[in-house]
């Protein structure tokens, strides 16, 4: 079994739909995940009602107190079912990478039959320095057996540097023997397909919800399925998935 667990320190970079489409890419193929939420703050991932997502409560009064995530091990250590998806938060970042490493959690869930593998962001535009700088921290940080899935994220922009796509960039190359797979959101036309994949989020729906909707329009289901299809897609073809 697997660990799908989302870790970008920077927020709004799509970490929430990711850890939704994983989800929803496992539930297509027959499988029903083990879903949790982290977040302190938005807990996106939770609002997925159909996806039954459990929220994890890691606040003691305005702080976040690192032992509650040991509620989280002992969730992982009573499951039966599928993979296991974990959306975590900006504001738990740290903290929770922190837990990972200094309790050897990687190695303590390959002793329990799990693979851990780590989803992070790369994104576009002005943020695309900092979320590489993250994405080569966590390697560094999660050494073997970790693996690790970068998604590209163009919507602020296209993920290159100077024209060299993210493939092309030193911090893929010196890290390339640790990344898994690699999947690129699709660029999306703002009126259309950006519109129907911003109202889909904002209410916290699934694709499969959406599509058998008979309130939105035949096109609106046909650009969603266009995007679906596209995500799946490639997570099909990434062998980690």
């Amino acid at each position: 079994m697997k660990i799908h667990m989302l870790l970008q320190g920077k927020g709004g970079v799509g970490k929430s739909f990711i850890s939704s489409a994983i989800a929803q890419y496992k539930h297509s193929k027959g499988q029903t995940p083990l879903c949790i939420d982290t977040d302190p703050v938005n807990s996106t991932f939770h609002g997925y009602k159909s996806l039954n997502v459990r929220r994890l409560d890691i606040m003691e009064g305005d702080e976040i107190n690192p032992r509650k995530f040991d509620l989280l091990i002992e969730w992982l250590s009573e499951t039966e079912i599928d993979d296991v998806v974990i959306d975590n938060g900006a504001a738990t970042f740290v903290p929770l990478s922190h837990y990972l490493i200094n309790n050897q959690v990687p190695v303590l869930l390959q002793g329990m039959g799990y693979e851990l593998v780590i989803h992070t962001v790369v994104t576009g535009g002005q943020a695309m320095k900092d979320t590489l700088a993250g994405f080569v921290n966590l390697a560094k940080q999660f050494e073997s057996p970790t693996l690790f899935v970068v998604w590209l994220n163009p919507y602020w922009g296209i993920v290159e540097h100077e024209g060299r796509s993210f493939e092309k960039l030193n911090p893929y190359l010196e890290n390339k023997d640790r990344v898994s797979a690699i999947v690129t959101i699709p660029t999306l036309k703002p009126e259309t397909f950006g519109q129907d994949l911003s109202d889909l989020l904002q209410a916290r729906l699934t694709f499969d919800e959406s599509i058998n909707d008979p309130a939105l329009t035949i096109m609106t289901r046909q650009r969603l399925k266009i995007i679906q299809r596209t995500l799946f897609g490639q997570m099909e073809n990434a062998a980690v998935l």
